[in-house]
């Protein structure tokens, strides 16, 4: 897949972004390859990229610092034929059904900082999410989870920053730095549900945390919406 280089950034969101919607889903590993050759060619040329896509089949995908094997019930997931990969992010399990997926990758400097670039781009989001008829605000600033208190569902808790809507988590996101380049991706959930990932987890989790767009605004929200809302503003 060729790559073409974007012009400089400026203010880390208007001028310079390659900005890629793809309809078709590809498989997990497709995806997180593609992502990963986005993040070496933000290394290379300094240039932005967004990417808005989506996964066929559904899969199960784990942080790249994930103790599968002790998180996860392995025996369930092969029953269950459940398609899994490794993300070059960090964060915990999501199952990649009905979402948009986007990936962003660009220098640190165009924003300041990693956690002034997650804030940045979800407040990028939050703005396309308000375009379709979303109310959405981000998750308060709070002090780390302890090890022993950890779900392992993206979707189980919001951490600061992250879009809520209704009071729930609606966009789960992880970094990964490569260099003076980063890499930052996420699920935007259109409908489902994350109970797949609490059902072949090895730790017992509480009462979902997560809503959707479907559950939100009472109707089925298509890909191609939320895919142009955020083009759009990406764009503008």
């Amino acid at each position: 897949m060729h790559l073409s280089a974007s012009r400089s950034v400026r203010d880390g969101l208007t001028a310079g972004w390659q900005v890629t919607v793809e309809s078709e889903g590809r498989p997990g590993a497709e995806n997180m390859a593609i992502d990963e050759a986005l993040l070496d060619q933000a290394v290379r040329s300094g240039g932005a990229f967004l990417r808005l896509y989506r996964w066929n089949p559904p899969t199960l995908s784990f942080g790249r610092n994930e103790p599968v094997a002790e998180l996860y019930d392995e025996a369930a997931i092969a029953r269950r034929g459940i398609a899994v990969v490794r993300r070059p992010t960090g964060g915990k399990a999501v199952w990649h059904d009905q979402e948009v997926t986007y990936a962003v990758a660009a220098p640190i400097a165009a924003f300041g900082s990693l956690r002034d670039a997650y804030c940045a781009i979800h407040r990028r989001l939050a703005e396309a999410l308000r375009r379709i008829g979303v109310e959405t605000t981000l998750a308060p600033a709070r002090p780390p989870v302890r090890p022993s208190a950890r779900l392992t569902s993206c979707f189980a808790a919001p951490a600061g920053g992250e879009i809520l809507a209704a009071g729930r988590k609606l966009v789960g996101s992880a970094q990964v730095r490569r260099r003076d380049a980063f890499l930052q991706h996420g699920s935007i959930l259109l409908g489902g549900s994350q109970d797949l990932v609490r059902e072949v987890s090895r730790r017992p989790s509480g009462a979902s945390a997560e809503t959707t767009l479907a559950a939100v605004l009472g109707r089925a929200v298509r890909f191609e919406e939320v895919a142009g809302a955020i083009s759009a503003i990406w764009r503008r």
